[in-house]
């Protein structure tokens, strides 16, 4: 297969067209001529001179042809100078030529590079593209992000068609001032370390939290009120994009995350080590990547390589400087050789386990190592001739006969096909008129000559016919080689037959074995074998991947006529032989003792010959035709593609890169330029990998650790100075992946074999300790910046990963008992948690500035300043859970990490405390704020800073505490003194503004939840006693009050119950409702329950009895005066008989009905109590009824006088309707009962003796009654 770059003559014009631009640019003083990836070119180091040595084979990457075509740029540059004059040349040019050089010398070593990774890729025999890594997300870069804000800002602002709720606009609004606009958000995308799926996992976990503690619906699960936001984040978060909308085709970088061909891991290291596309046709070509037995001879002749290598270290005592632990250097020095020599045989067996089609034995040898001798060998390792029978596919495709003229049309003819050991086939039967027929017949036979047979046949129609006639027959011998187009043969027919120049078209093919490297007729002659110069049918049969047979076949025989292992043998090109009769281009296959001659007929089929036996010996020699150069010079056009490419590879300087020998190379060296370049290209592509390879980057650097014996330990060791060069720079780096390549160089290091090397060369000891050193500087310094170095939690785990690193590096140093090297670790912990507070706090406060500002502006920066904190760790508490979780004994250093924080912030607290005025109190909100943030942490609560917040309020509340006291009792005696009840002051203002005070008093101290419960006990019932003592007081002036107001009305029926006598009612009434809140019960400082409301409520039930008894006397009063007055009239007074000569009226008794009627009215308009109003009514009219029964009574010997009478049944039954309509529950009582009794018989007499009263007054139930007398 040809690299499908660009033809041929497209690569020789663009190479000269380069050459020329090259030479141009140089002349006039360019930078040089090629262009190359920086970062390639600050990276490269040179290979060891010792290891750098020119080979028979090729040339080293530092070879003295590079110096001299660096060299030679130079001249050219200076001869295009400005001035040729030597004395004028400046120290710019000096470097301009040195630069040069450097550019030069870096673009072989790449290109030397290349061709290693090339074979790797084309032939892998050690390494797969692993399928079961974590699928990488695609990275947001800064242009996403500012479009993603955009987004988010546009939904706020309601410009998008997105329909939220409150709830879900919060969350978003959340999230936007939160997480998108935050500053360590934007280092995360600059770090190259943020995906969409962090974004999304971010505000996910944020939502949870809200939807937790929504309220529950019915028929709404939260389950689904999630889906439906992440729904709606989704499409906020994509803008206008459809995800419907088909993609476009991914990007080359898009598509590293997938399983790679080899085309497209071709095309990824060019752009690797900077390869242009015509360097990597050339290279592709002249290698002959396409052909796998090229690639598996290569592979055989570097093992054997590496081999001879180990020898010779092991002969020449050349080995490296080795670590020693228990063991001495010779022990080391043996053991070093054994690895060198397992290495060799695990390629060698993992060679060998690759698939080879074999014959029909389907049998699998390992012989690796063996000598394969002749066939006439007994030696118990040489194969059999049924070890080599090969099966080939023949396929014959009968397309059409010509000349049957004598045969009529409608004569039915067909044809048949046979072989040796198959059965026979037949076409369809067709009429000679149109013998066309292309129908195929397939053949399996194990015979490499086998005769292949087609018969034309006839239909007899004779009665006593029994055959078919055969019209002609044709005898084929093909062979692999035979062409695979339709021919013309002529066929074999009778001697009388009239048809004599029957034609048949025939395509015959013969499939070649995949383990058939090359056949075809040589002339040959051996010592063991062929030894008779003649010409034979050769094959070369790979048995194995170590394992090639050559074989002389005879016409229709399966198995070999003779044969040859072709192991230990060298070929090569050489002279005719003069005695020797047949044959034109000879060459020869020699070891010790046996050699053998062959010799082709043609010079083409001999370079084939000869490239396919050195394939298969392995040697380390390449045989180079003798009329190479003229042939090519000559331009012949029979010369092999192969030898084209190579011709055309030279030409362009890429030989010495082709036939380079890799075992006289330091590949430890080029590996790490590899992985270098290879780590950079990956981070530069379009997914957020964190430092890990994708699939085809690991296969290929695994592949070439493995073919070329990169050690383990030296592997991780590069790509930990990498990742940590990286990590340093400010790039992403996954903590994992550095703990991964610790751990493997760690176990090396200390002798637990992860790869199975026991050796540990000083070159890595030491380079482990330096990288040790750093690891421990990178992980301490990330923990102590864990919140920006890993924001809002991302990447997942990354702050464990790191704890754990360091704890493994800060044990590998200490090689003391393990509880010693876990106090280490805590300690080491403890200094970055502890440095971790002080960077925390520092980024936090610098939005503090405390300059030129008065003390209440402080005091608000201060506030502010602690929310801030607050949100710093609940943030760490929710995003960074898993660094406190990561190890149980973890978790009091992050409790010590945020008392240390909350000192420092304890600083600043102080110092703006300190310049507050004397008695304000706008501080106390500050106390609120830390203490409830504190008081909800298990953890912290009453730790140190809590208890220095603690103390440095328990002053300010005491002392608020009584300046309040204070207040309220100035209150209370200038709110119930003589001049406010002189003045218009509302009296039920006051007190409700003191019991406010009271109770707001409580309330604050009770918000403040103050954390010393003896304290708060304390401070609890002071308040409570003083509440209660204040109450007492008010309570007991109210009543003072109300006994001097109302001793100072006059008793008459004009007696009105005062709004002044209502507000006294309602202050004790408002009292009592209070004490219920504000009295409680509770506990005091020595723990023993009190009761404070029960004495405040005695006192108050003994004020109420006593206003009851007060203003229901006071009412009793005015009935007495009004009894009194009709008791003038009593039978046989002095004064009823000139008082009833007045004709008296019914006015008093309309009078003391209007005053009963006014006075509830009044009680129950101002009163707020209803229990208390009727109380006071039930006292009234019960104590009323006893007054008239008493009065009656003493009346009982007397009859009533008509106007007594007429004026006591109004009075009477007017006032137990008006008591009965306020909702007196027991109107008639037995009082009343005697009364009415009594009313009725006075009635019943004054009916007899004067007739009807009059005026509807009666004791008869009748709704004609008037309320007034005419």
């Amino acid at each position: 297969m040809i690299c499908p770059s660009s033809s041929d003559e497209e690569v020789d014009d663009v190479q000269q067209q380069q050459q020329q631009a090259g030479q141009q640019e140089t002349s006039s003083g360019g930078g040089g001529s090629h262009h190359h990836h920086q970062s390639a070119n600050s990276s490269e180091q040179a290979v060891p001179a010792s290891v750098t040595t020119a080979s028979s084979g090729g040339r080293s990457i530092k070879s003295s042809e590079g110096v001299a075509v660096a060299a030679q740029n130079g001249s050219v540059t200076s001869l295009g100078g400005a001035s040729p004059s030597p004395s004028i040349k400046s120290s710019e040019e000096d470097a301009t030529l040195k630069q040069q050089r450097e550019e030069e010398e870096g673009r072989r070593m790449r290109l030397q590079l290349y061709v290693f990774v090339l074979r790797c890729i084309a032939y892998p025999f050690n390494a797969k593209q692993p399928t079961d890594m974590a699928r990488r997300q695609a990275k947001v870069n800064k242009q996403q992000l500012q479009t993603i804000k955009d987004r988010f800002r546009s939904f706020l602002a309601g410009e998008t068609q997105i329909a939220a709720d409150e709830a879900f606009c919060n969350a978003v609004n959340s999230y936007y001032e939160v997480f998108l606009k935050s500053d360590r958000v934007t280092r995360m995308v600059n770090s190259g370390g943020c995906s969409a799926s962090d974004f999304r996992e971010v505000f996910k976990n944020n939502i949870e939290k809200r939807v937790k503690v929504l309220p529950e619906i019915d028929g709404l699960s939260k389950e689904t009120v999630l889906s439906a936001w992440m729904a709606k984040f989704d499409a906020i978060y994509r803008g206008e994009e459809d995800p419907r909308r088909p993609s476009n085709r991914l990007p080359a970088s898009a598509a590293s995350e997938l399983i790679l061909s080899k085309e497209q891991l071709y095309e990824m290291f060019q752009n690797i080590l900077s390869i242009k596309k015509v360097e990597h046709q050339l290279l592709y070509n002249a290698c002959q990547l396409d052909n796998i037995d090229e690639q598996a001879a290569a592979i055989r002749r570097e093992l054997d390589g590496r081999k001879h290598a180990a020898e010779k270290i092991e002969t020449q005592h050349r080995f490296p400087r080795f670590y020693c632990r228990n063991e001495s250097e010779e022990e080391l020095q043996r053991l070093y050789i054994d690895e060198l020599r397992q290495q060799v045989a695990l390629l060698m067996n993992n060679l060998e386990s690759l698939p080879v089609s074999r014959g029909s034995s389907g049998r699998n040898y390992h012989l690796p190592g063996s000598k394969l001798s002749s066939l006439d060998s007994t030696e118990e390792d040489s194969l059999s001739k049924a070890d080599v029978i090969l099966q080939f596919a023949l396929e014959v495709i009968v397309v059409e006969v010509q000349g049957l003229k004598s045969l009529a049309g409608s004569k039915i003819i067909y044809c048949t096909m046979e072989t040796d050991s198959c059965p026979k086939l037949q076409t369809e039967p067709v009429e000679a008129s149109r013998p066309i027929w292309n129908t195929t017949g397939d053949f399996t036979t194990t015979q490499p000559l086998p005769q292949v047979k087609v018969k034309l046949m006839t239909e007899s129609t004779g009665v006593l016919s029994i055959d078919d006639k055969e019209l002609g027959k044709v005898v084929i011998h093909p062979t692999p080689n035979s062409p695979k187009t339709p021919e013309w043969y002529f066929m074999q027919v009778h001697k009388n037959s009239a048809d004599q120049q029957i034609r048949i078209k025939l395509t015959v093919k013969m499939e070649r074995p995949l383990n058939m490297k090359h056949c075809g007729y040589l002339w040959a002659q051996g010592r063991s074998v062929w030894k008779k110069w003649k010409k034979r049918y050769f094959i070369l049969v790979q048995v194995s991947q170590y394992n090639f047979v050559m074989c002389s076949y005879q016409e229709r025989k399966a198995e070999p006529y003779e044969m040859m292992q072709l192991d230990s043998f060298t070929v090569d090109y050489t002279v005719p032989e003069l005695d020797h009769e047949g044959g034109r281009a000879f060459f020869n296959a020699v070891k010790e003792g046996d050699s053998v001659m062959f010799a082709s007929d043609d010079e083409q089929d001999r370079i084939l010959w000869v490239q396919a036996m050195y394939r298969a010996t392995g040697q380390s020699h390449k045989p180079i035709p003798p009329t190479q150069v003229q042939k090519l010079s000559d331009n012949k056009q029979d010369a092999p593609i192969t030898q084209f490419y190579a011709d055309r590879a030279r030409k362009h300087g890429m030989d010495e890169f082709i036939s380079a020998d890799p075992c006289k190379y330091d590949h430890s060296s080029l590996y790490e330029l590899l992985q270098r370049l290879t780590l950079d290209h990956r981070l530069n592509d379009s997914y957020s990998c964190l430092g890990w390879f994708s699939p085809g980057q690991i296969f290929v650097l695994d592949e070439y650790c493995s073919r070329y014996g990169v050690r383990g330990c030296h592997k991780h060791l590069c790509n930990l100075s990498d990742l940590l060069d990286r990590a340093q720079q400010g790039i992403m780096i996954d903590p994992t992946l550095i703990h991964y390549s610790y751990a493997f160089c760690s176990s090396h290091v200390y002798g637990s074999r992860p790869d199975g090397i026991g050796t540990v060369t000083m070159d890595e000891k030491q380079r482990f300790d330096e990288i040790r050193t750093r690891m421990k500087i990178y992980a301490m310094d990330q923990i102590t910046r864990f919140r920006y170095c890993f924001p809002f939690g991302r990447p997942q785990g990354a702050l464990k990963a790191t704890l754990t690193l360091l704890g493994r590096v800060a044990m590998d140093e200490d090689p003391g008992p393990e509880s010693g090297r876990e106090a280490k670790v805590r300690e080491l912990v403890r200094h970055c948690l502890k440095e971790a507070a002080l960077v925390n706090y520092t980024r936090v406060s610098d939005y503090a500035k405390f300059d030129e500002m008065d003390s209440y502006k402080k005091l608000q920066v201060i506030i502010h300043l602690a929310e801030l904190c607050i949100d710093v760790l609940q943030q760490n508490e929710e995003h960074h859970f898993e660094g406190r979780e990561s190890f149980e004994w973890y978790s009091d250093l992050m409790v010590e990490h945020s008392e240390t924080f909350w000192s420092l912030f304890a600083v600043d607290m102080d110092s703006v405390l300190e310049k507050q005025q004397p008695d304000t109190w706008d501080s106390f909100p500050l106390f609120q704020l830390l203490n409830d943030h504190l008081m909800g942490d298990e953890r912290l609560k009453t730790g140190k800073f809590h208890s220095h917040l603690r103390d440095t309020f328990a002053p300010l509340v005491i002392r608020y505490v009584d300046l309040m006291e204070s207040s309220i009792a100035q209150s209370i005696d200038r709110g119930f003194g003589k001049e406010v009840w002189d003045s218009n002051q509302s009296i039920n203002v006051i007190a409700s503004d003191i019991l406010w005070k009271l109770q707001a008093l409580q309330t604050f101290i009770l918000d403040l939840h103050w954390p010393d419960t003896i304290f708060a006990s304390h401070i609890e019932h002071r308040l409570k006693l003083t509440t209660s003592d204040m109450m007492q007081s008010m309570v007991a002036r109210t009543l003072n009050r109300f006994k001097n107001l109302l001793q100072s009305c006059r008793i008459s029926l004009d007696f009105r119950v005062t709004s002044q006598l209502c507000q006294l009612i309602n202050v004790a009434i408002e009292c009592r409702n209070q004490s219920q809140k504000i009295c409680a019960s509770g506990l005091d400082a020595s723990g023993t329950q009190h009761i404070y409301h029960a004495v405040v409520d005695e006192i108050l039930d003994s004020a109420f009895t006593e206003m009851q008894s007060l203003i229901v006397s006071k009412f009793n009063k005015v009935l007495e005066i009004v009894l009194s007055k009709m008791s003038r009239y009593d039978e046989g007074s002095f004064t009823a008989s000139f008082l009833s000569l007045t004709k008296p009226g019914m006015e008093l008794a309309v009078n003391f009905n209007q005053f009963v009627s006014i006075n509830q009215d009044v009680i129950l308009d101002r009163i707020n109590d209803e229990v208390f109003v009727n109380s006071v009514f039930e006292k009234w009219y019960n104590t009323a009824l006893k007054i008239f029964c008493d009065w009656l009574n003493l009346r009982s010997e007397l009859q009533l006088h008509v106007y007594q009478l007429k004026t006591l049944i109004k009075v009477f039954k007017s006032f137990a309707r008006d008591f009965a309509l306020q909702g007196v529950a027991e109107i008639k009582t037995k009082t009343h009962t005697l009364i009415h009794k009594r009313l009725t018989v006075e009635e019943a007499t004054a009916s007899v003796t004067i007739g009807s009263l009059g005026n509807n007054i009666t004791m008869k139930e009748s709704d004609d009654e008037v309320g007034e007398d005419d």
